[in-house]
């Protein structure tokens, strides 16, 4: 199976492919997707489509994880990366893959056993989990790895369950 993990943004997007057979994970690739300022923000939009609708035709994946939103402070931006992350479950959609959502507390929880760790702590999970020689960045990038390392911790307890 192949996971795309998607951490949403409209700046920056991290993307990662992460293969997966039985309990074994591979990081197949990850990156980030970056729009400029100086672009109107209709056309950040359309390019982020694109560059996604691209990376899901050359890799191919069966599933899609993306995180759940969490904004505290500028509403405005909450809402301009609400559009971008509605375009990016767009493309999965329009692709005919299956999408699941995590939060942060799920994605910390699932890569470090602890709902409130820190950002490095989550890196340097990521880094070790996949057996990566340094960790993966920049951060979105990262980030969108322990997005998809998520799923396939999820998709590992539905087995489980299943066969009991």
């Amino acid at each position: 199976m192949r996971i795309l993990g998607i951490d949403p943004g409209l700046a920056i997007v991290g993307y990662s492919i992460l293969d997966v057979e039985g309990n074994r994970m591979k990081a197949a690739n990850y990156g980030v997707i970056e729009t400029a300022s100086t672009m109107d923000f209709p056309d950040r939009l359309k390019f982020l489509y694109e560059e996604l609708n691209l990376i899901i035709k050359k890799y191919k994946p069966d599933e899609v994880a993306i995180e759940e939103l969490f904004f505290n402070k500028n509403v405005k931006t909450a809402i301009k990366v609400g559009h971008a992350r509605g375009v990016e479950i767009l493309s999965a959609s329009m692709n005919g893959l299956e999408i699941y959502e995590y939060t942060p507390l799920q994605i910390k929880n699932a890569i470090t056993g602890y709902g409130r760790a820190e950002k490095n702590q989550i890196q340097e999970m990521v880094k070790i989990l996949l057996n990566l020689s340094e960790i993966p960045k920049p951060d979105d990038a990262a980030d969108a790895l322990a997005v998809a390392i998520t799923h396939f911790h999820s998709l590992k307890h539905k087995e489980e369950f299943i066969l009991r």
